[in-house]
């Protein structure tokens, strides 16, 4: 029985040991990117990848905490950064002051859409916000999780994906990504070229 036991401690440890696991604590509000740590910045390890460039957005409907809707397949005339994120993924919580600010570095030359993937939707989404000072990041919502299934149902948190102005995959990273590095500045500047 022991055994048995240290079989089930040692799987579940395994299932909790995912990226976008729940962070033991409550994340901490930040208010800028420079606030982020070392540490934090060392959990941003996603890997850009090309195996999907050129597939046509999502044919999506996504909402934010107003009852507001937004197509996502129909997305087009500038190219669109979406990132998906959850409360509970410490890597997507570190990533949300680098995209706020990058999204206002960008300005209205690239759309920056923080697409929450919790189940419990604007009841997760609200307090999380009204508890961080985000100027420029999005509210949407998608707490059915239609888009992981649609980036193909096992996609890890976070997970972030450039479509070009004609709404064309340019790449996606999965995993935490360090927004405020000159290699984010470059592929960003690579998807607005294919636009």
């Amino acid at each position: 029985m022991p055994r048995l036991s240290l079989l089930a401690l040692t799987a579940m440890a395994l299932v909790l040991a995912g990226c976008d696991r729940q962070s033991a604590e409550p994340a901490q509000p930040q208010e800028s990117a420079q606030n982020a740590s070392a540490a934090e910045k060392a959990d941003l390890t996603g890997e850009i990848d090309r195996a999907s460039a050129g597939q046509a957005a999502p044919a999506i409907t996504l909402s934010d905490p107003a009852g507001t809707t937004l197509a996502l397949g129909e997305l087009k005339g500038k190219p669109t950064l979406v990132n998906l994120w959850a409360t509970w993924c410490a890597p997507c919580v570190t990533e949300m002051p680098l995209l706020d600010e990058l999204a206002g570095e960008l300005g209205d030359s690239v759309r920056v859409l923080t697409v929450n993937e919790d189940l419990k939707g604007a009841e997760a989404v609200e307090p999380f916000f009204a508890s961080r000072t985000f100027a420029h990041l999005t509210r949407w919502m998608d707490p059915k999780n239609d888009l992981v299934i649609a980036y193909g149902g096992n996609a890890s948190l976070p997970l972030t994906v450039m479509y070009d102005a004609q709404g064309k995959e340019v790449w996606r990273i999965t995993g935490g990504y360090d927004w405020s590095s000159a290699e984010a500045r470059e592929l960003i500047a690579e998807a607005s070229k294919t636009s």
